[in-house]
Parts: structure tokens; C-alpha cells; sequence
């Protein structure tokens, strides 16, 4: 591959974040940042970084799980095998990421898109899940302090079920 199809990828993937109506910035090696909305995760943010061969796409989904290790990351495995573009996948320190790569001929805006659809999918869509499993306890004491102060536990409501209460 050489500096064209490295500039057709650029061109694809920019042409998708416009189309999208995402800010990005981008660095000089060829590395785009975008922050993706979310409904139960506030935003993702992903880097798409154009290669010599691929693009590849990497975005932080929550950090090393408190407790339940082993059932965090089996219920992750067990989702790569029916995911598009990207897998799950885990740092040095636990931490939990999505991460793909596509051949720079397949960059069309078509595909960048499709790939940053998965990326919400996997990260905003399965974040309250990531939560139950990994960080019950912290919720439950987070619940117990907040409502110990008397303060709102509004953005707890999806766990309810783990806290026995509703917001007052």
C-alpha cells in the first residue's frame, strides 16, 4: 500500500465523521479522535488511526473490573465470536477495550460508519451489564452513601435491582 490508498482512507474516514456530524481532531500521524454519544455510557471515545496496511479502530469501554473478574471477561469472549469490525479485548492493567482493524482497500465511508456503529453498540450498549458484573459492591455502596447524604441516586436507577430501591 502506498501514500494513495493511505490518503484515500483519510479522505473515507473524514468523509464519514462529517456525514455523522461528529467533531474530531486529529493528530500527525494520521490518527483521528472522535467522541461517540452514548445513552447509558455519556460518550466513547475512539481513535481511528490510518496505517500503512489498515485502519485501526480502538475505544476505552471501562476500566478493570472491582470484582467477578472471570465472568466479566467470559461474558466478553463469548460476545466477540457474534461482533462486527472490532472484538473486545483487555490492557496490561484489566482494563477493557474494543479494537478491530480493516484493510485500507475496504476504507469506505460505508465501512467507517458501520464501524463506529459497532463501536457504540459494544460500548454503550453493553456498559450497565460491564457494571453489574464487575463493579456490584461499588454501586451498592455508592447508593448507600449518596443516599446517606440525602443526595440524588437518579443515575443509579438501572441498578436498582442491585440496590433493593428506587430514587426517593
Amino acid at each position: 500500500m502506498g501514500e494513495q490508498e493511505q490518503a484515500a482512507a483519510r479522505s473515507a474516514v473524514e468523509q464519514a465523521l462529517r456525514e455523522a456530524e461528529l467533531d474530531w481532531e486529529t493528530g500527525a500521524s494520521g490518527e483521528y479522535v472522535v467522541k461517540l454519544p452514548g445513552t447509558r455510557k455519556l460518550s466513547t471515545t475512539v481513535a481511528l488511526a490510518v496505517g500503512r496496511h489498515t485502519l485501526s479502530v480502538n475505544a476505552f469501554v471501562v476500566r478493570r473490573p472491582d470484582e467477578n473478574h472471570e465472568a466479566v471477561y467470559r461474558w466478553l469472549l463469548e460476545r466477540n465470536t457474534r461482533m462486527y469490525g472490532v472484538s473486545y479485548a483487555i490492557d496490561g492493567l484489566g482494563d477493557v477495550y474494543l479494537a478491530g482493524r480493516l484493510p485500507l482497500v475496504a476504507v469506505v465511508p460505508e465501512e467507517v460508519d458501520r464501524l463506529l456503529g459497532a463501536v457504540v453498540e459494544h460500548a454503550d450498549g453493553s456498559f450497565n451489564t460491564l457494571l453489574e458484573l464487575g463493579f456490584a459492591t461499588a454501586i451498592r455502596k455508592e447508593h448507600a452513601w449518596r443516599t446517606a447524604r440525602g443526595e440524588s441516586t437518579r443515575n443509579l436507577d438501572a441498578f436498582t435491582h442491585l440496590t433493593g430501591k428506587a430514587d426517593q
